[in-house]
Parts: structure tokens; C-alpha cells; sequence
């Protein structure tokens, strides 16, 4: 199978520009079904991932992993300032209402409607204030990448959702690159020893760098290493991110962030029995089965703890870069970002 970037699979199966028709790639979706089945909503229609997620679950030959589940109603709002996410909230608004979907002013009128959340705004720093009102509503919600813009907006929001008692969950669709979870699970080379990944890690002024993209990377580092980073410690230039963290038992992971060159996803992870590539990378598919498994069962597919952990690494890797390359400990950072 040849491989395919993460890119290359928006622009293929998305539609061109701002969304503004439907592609012909796409299943028809019968507005009838969307009548029957458990009701989604969506939080924000910055992002392709609203659509594409929509187009996935309300195909009227959606199977059963999918559950019967379909976005029935869509809040667009959404990043209000930067330019890139922005400009996509009309083309998409109008595309999801071709879709079937019906678009309302706010979140609590959305909450009404359905019986799960979909929080996709890229902004992460709306996205606690936007996970509070789901929480207190008591609706299950998958957070899409990134979780927050900090640290210390991560740590709240898994807080309020303990506290709530709120079933949450969150992932890169890069959680499920092909062969991920079959070396996570030591299925293909027993235990992991280390891990090499690598992915685009474009730069948003708003985010912690890595937040923004460089967090589809360090999610597949983390699929296969799994918890356990203590330090870590980073090389960065103007086209490029290299983070190496130090795990438990003297094991070594590394994320490569490119911003140079031709932009695709993958790794290798080395283990007791051999060593595997990752990738290549999968399309939405699975992680929408997954976050349709979550809802089902209620349990997380990823804990709590390593969800923190991957953005407290990502957090000991800007502090690194600000403290020009030297180690820094995933603890610190945590504390830190509590005070």
C-alpha cells in the first residue's frame, strides 16, 4: 500500500477551499436517517475534521462500529482570531447544513439536542470554558486535539471532568496509525525498548509549539511507549524539532518535528523481539470508531494520566527550548503549570 500523508488525506477526501460543495469521493448522506439513532453534536466548525467526522457518521452505509450515532446539530464557533481557522467557519458552516445538520446560536441550545459532544474548535484555549458547560450538563465528550493551549488548561479540564464525574476523552487520529496499537499491545515485537516518531510541527504564535501540530507526533511516540517520561530535553531550529525524553527502566523515545520538506507521519518503535515502522497513517476512521466505542462504553480508550503526561511533555519540551536545550523534568512542569 503506498503511503499516504496526513495532508495529502485532508486534501483528497475534503473539499477544496473552504468547503464550499461536496466531494464527489464522499457517500450521500440520506437526510432521512438522520432522524433515527443516538443524536451527536458538534462544537466547532473551524476545523475539517467537523466535516469529515460528519460525513463518516451520517453515510447512510455507516456499519455498526459506528453505532447508529449521527451529528444531527453543530455550534460553528469556533477560534475567533486566528486567520486560519477563521476563514473555514462559513465554508463549513454551509457545507454541514448540506449535510443535514442543523446549526444553532449556542452551545446550551446545542446540549438540548443531543446526547454526545464532539468538542472540535482548534483553538484550544476555548476549550475549557467549552468543556465546563459540557461537563455540567453531564454529556460524554470526545476533546479533539489539542486538549487546551497549556498545561494548566489540560490539568482543569481532566480535574473538572473527575469532579463531575464526566466520561471525557481525547486523541490525535494519529493514536491509530496503522500497526500503533498492535506494538503498544506487544502483539508484533514484545516489549518497547524506544521509539522514533516523526510529523509536521507547524507553529501557531497562540499555542505552545508543539500544541498546534507537533502534537500528532508525540501522540504516536506515546501509542507505542506508552507513560512513564521523566525528562526531557530538546534541539530546535527555524525548520525543525527534535525532543528526546528519557522513560523509566533507561528507555529512550524521540519526536522529530519537520517544517521543511515534504510533510508525512510514521516512526519506528524498538522492541524486545525486533523493531516495527509505524504508518502509514490510517484516515479518521478509527479514531471516530474509537470515540464511538467511548461513548458506548463510557471508558476512555486512553487514561487520563497519559493524556497529561503527553502535553506535560510537549510543555518540558518549550521549556527546554526556552532554557536553550537543557533537561528538563515532566515533574517540574506539572507543578509549575499547578501553581
Amino acid at each position: 500500500m503506498k503511503a499516504i500523508s496526513r495532508r495529502t488525506f485532508i486534501q483528497q477526501t475534503s473539499v477544496a477551499g473552504l468547503g464550499l460543495g461536496l466531494s464527489a469521493n464522499w457517500p450521500v448522506v440520506d437526510h432521512r436517517l438522520l432522524d433515527k439513532g443516538i443524536p451527536v453534536g458538534i462544537i466547532g466548525l473551524d476545523t475539517s475534521h467537523s466535516i469529515a467526522f460528519t460525513k463518516l457518521l451520517n453515510d447512510k452505509e455507516a456499519g455498526p462500529e459506528y453505532g447508529d450515532y449521527r451529528v444531527v446539530a453543530a455550534y460553528p464557533h469556533g477560534s475567533a482570531d486566528i486567520v486560519s481557522s477563521v476563514s473555514r467557519i462559513p465554508g463549513y458552516t454551509k457545507e454541514i447544513k448540506e449535510l443535514g445538520v442543523k446549526v444553532v446560536d449556542s452551545i446550551s441550545e446545542l446540549l438540548k439536542q443531543v446526547e454526545v459532544v464532539l468538542l472540535e474548535t482548534n483553538d484550544g484555549r476555548l476549550h475549557l470554558t467549552q468543556a465546563l458547560e459540557v461537563f455540567e450538563a453531564g454529556k460524554p465528550m470526545f476533546i479533539d486535539k489539542p486538549v487546551a493551549a497549556s498545561l494548566r488548561d489540560t490539568l482543569k479540564i481532566y480535574q473538572a471532568a473527575a469532579e463531575s464525574k464526566a466520561s471525557t476523552f481525547s486523541a490525535s487520529s494519529l493514536r491509530y496509525i496503522k500497526f500503533g496499537q498492535e506494538i503498544r499491545s506487544g502483539e508484533l515485537i514484545g516489549k518497547v525498548l524506544g521509539a522514533d516518531t516523526y510529523s509536521p510541527a507547524k507553529l501557531e504564535a497562540t499555542h505552545p509549539d508543539l500544541f498546534w501540530y507537533g502534537i500528532h507526533g508525540v501522540e504516536a511516540l506515546y501509542t507505542v511507549m506508552r507513560g512513564g517520561c521523566q525528562m526531557v530535553k530538546r534541539f530546535h531550529n527555524s525548520g525543525t524539532d527534535i525532543v528526546v525524553g528519557e522513560w523509566s527502566e533507561g528507555r529512550v523515545g524521540t519526536f522529530r518535528g519537520t517544517r521543511t520538506g515534504k510533510h508525512l507521519y510514521g516512526g519506528t518503535a524498538y522492541g524486545e523481539n525486533g523493531n516495527h515502522v509505524l504508518g502509514p497513517y490510517n484516515g479518521y476512521a478509527p479514531l471516530v470508531k474509537a470515540f464511538i466505542e467511548f461513548f458506548q462504553t463510557g471508558k476512555s480508550p486512553v487514561s487520563a494520566e497519559e493524556t497529561i503526561e503527553i502535553y506535560a511533555f510537549m510543555e518540558a519540551a518549550d521549556e527546554s527550548k526556552r532554557r536553550e536545550g537543557k533537561e528538563v523534568s515532566l515533574a517540574e512542569v506539572i507543578e509549575m503549570a499547578k501553581g
